[in-house]
């Protein structure tokens, strides 16, 4: 039997480096070289995992059967407390001899920046112009290591022990189980909305159908969002269709991308070169590590440090709410680029999803784009204030997202800090009373959400209290802000970030006139 065989860190690392897909599970050494490409949830998530111990990741976002699967894949055991490799995909590199280290090592992201997925050097040609970060890079991370528990093995590994009780606990208690009339409650509301929409527009009130269409799909995108995550029946056939039905067909936006960009946030979440929900150069830097070139892990696709970010960054402030407002025209796009690709099509048994999607999404375009906006609006002007109130109206969806990530740090530690202190360091909470939760829909509690990813919206706030005790016994900061507070804080991180660009590049003309820094 495989599965009793010992390995060493040395002969893991000797398994990775001959190209197989080598993950740690509750002590088991997994070998998912054929499940790579056949993976539902994509070959990225798998590939983030690559020479980690992933217990809390693979129990978190799993199904007890599928669970109960993986002893397919075991090839063996561990020999004592398993010390992460940085996987390949972030630069992790793999020479056929490794020696057990007698410490941990952090990641080497902030050395190797201009590695490729495959660990090989990219020769890029980087712009002359592009500003020094790493100074304010390490300061950020030094601020993280200062701010939150250490990231020795005894500390993250209670941490971790602590996190698993807690799911258990969780499990126990019922949290995982959705509360059905609350969907019955929201299905009436959006049948209220819709139905005045559908009133509104046959009466040629245009602009208020208009308002009306947008408040119906941002109420509806809530419970899409629970689909995503098989947090409704936790069957994945039966839930993804109905993300279909809700995103492809109701609101023309790809569930398939979603999930597929949504996984990987959740893995890597704030790591400006993986999590693909912050990659938004040249328009915004969140924080530092983003002023200068870096490869997308994600889009495998390189951000240049150019004339297009040194104009657009300084003014990220100002233009952060009108890019919101039609951020909704972008998800059109990343959803028919990703339906056109090859990654849509390499989900193995859910190949299905592919066709099916495109299909509703082609029924909402004729539906919307022709027999709504084309032929039943009669002029030009009314069709495009029609288009734009319509999607703009959404435009609170995309702040409350943006609010619980882009103030928070994208610094990278290393991979000895545990599941849990990752996502409460990169996470917050938008506070509001249970009376607005309709408004945000439950997703104010992100960081309690990127604990238990499974656990249904309508019961993140009650779960949230053990959370706050979770963080109390650990000693994991557990940031909460207001809405307001919220804003005024990303609008203040993007105004910060915007500051040390202007103060970099001046610098770097002082230095390219007098040879002095210019700092005293």
């Amino acid at each position: 039997m495989h599965q009793c065989k010992t390995l060493s860190r040395a002969d893991v690392g000797a398994l990775i480096a001959a190209g197989d897909t080598i993950v740690i599970n509750e002590g088991m050494v997994l070998r998912l070289n054929g499940w790579l490409e056949h993976h539902p949830g994509g070959r990225l998530v798998i590939q983030h995992m690559v020479g980690r111990d992933a217990t809390d990741e693979i129990s978190i976002y799993h199904s007890s059967k599928v669970l109960r699967s993986m002893h397919h894949y075991r090839i063996g055991r561990i020999s004592g407390k398993w010390v992460n490799f940085t996987p390949p995909i972030r630069g992790g590199l793999f020479p056929e001899s490794i020696e057990d280290p007698p410490t941990v090592h952090n990641s080497p992201s902030l050395l190797a920046e201009d590695k490729s997925p495959d660990g090989e050097v990219e020769p890029l040609s980087l712009p002359q112009r592009e500003p020094d970060n790493a100074g304010m890079v390490k300061q950020a991370l030094q601020n993280d290591i200062d701010q939150y528990p250490p990231l020795d093995a005894v500390t993250q590994q209670a941490i971790a022990e602590k996190y698993r009780g807690l799911h258990e606990k969780i499990k126990v208690e019922g949290f995982y189980e959705p509360q059905y009339w609350a969907y019955g409650k929201e299905m009436m509301r959006y049948t209220c909305i819709f139905t005045a929409f559908f009133i509104a527009f046959r009466s040629g009130w245009f602009i208020t159908s208009a308002a009306l269409l947008g408040l119906f799909w941002h109420q509806i995108m809530f419970t899409a969002h629970d689909a995503g995550h098989q947090g409704i029946t936790h069957n994945f056939v039966i839930d993804t269709l109905i993300g279909m039905f809700i995103a492809d067909l109701c609101c023309g936006l790809s569930i398939g991308w979603w999930k597929s960009s949504h996984n990987v946030h959740h893995l890597v979440t704030n790591h400006h070169e993986h999590d693909p929900d912050i990659q938004n150069n040249p328009l915004f830097a969140m924080s530092p590590s983003f002023l200068k070139t870096f490869h997308s892990s994600y889009y495998n696709f390189t951000f240049l440090w150019d004339r297009a970010a040194e104009w657009a960054i300084p003014y990220q402030a100002y233009t952060y709410y009108p890019v919101m407002g039609i951020a909704r025209f972008n998800l059109y796009l990343l959803s028919w680029l990703h339906l056109l690709s090859r990654r849509s099509s390499t989900l193995g048994s859910a190949k299905w999803t592919r066709p099916t999607e495109i299909c509703f999404m082609l029924i909402y375009w004729f539906l919307f784009g022709y027999c709504l906006v084309w032929r039943s609006i009669p002029t030009w002007t009314l069709r495009i204030i029609f288009v734009l109130v319509s999607h703009i109206i959404t435009m609170p969806l995309h702040v409350q997202i943006t609010l619980s990530h882009w103030s928070m740090s994208t610094s990278d530690v290393g991979e000895a800090e545990s599941f849990p202190q990752h996502q409460l360091r990169t996470t917050m909470d938008v506070e509001c009373p249970p009376w607005l939760d309709f408004i945000h829909g439950g997703l104010q509690f992100q960081a309690v959400h990127h604990l238990f990813p499974g656990v249904p919206r309508h019961n993140l706030r009650r779960l949230q209290q053990l959370v706050i005790g979770f963080c109390e016994e650990t000693g994991i900061k557990y940031k909460r802000l207001g809405f307001v507070a919220g804003n005024k804080e990303v609008l203040g991180k993007l105004g910060e970030v915007a500051a040390q660009l202007e103060m970099m590049v001046k610098c770097q003309k002082h230095m390219a006139e007098t040879g002095e820094s210019g700092l005293h």
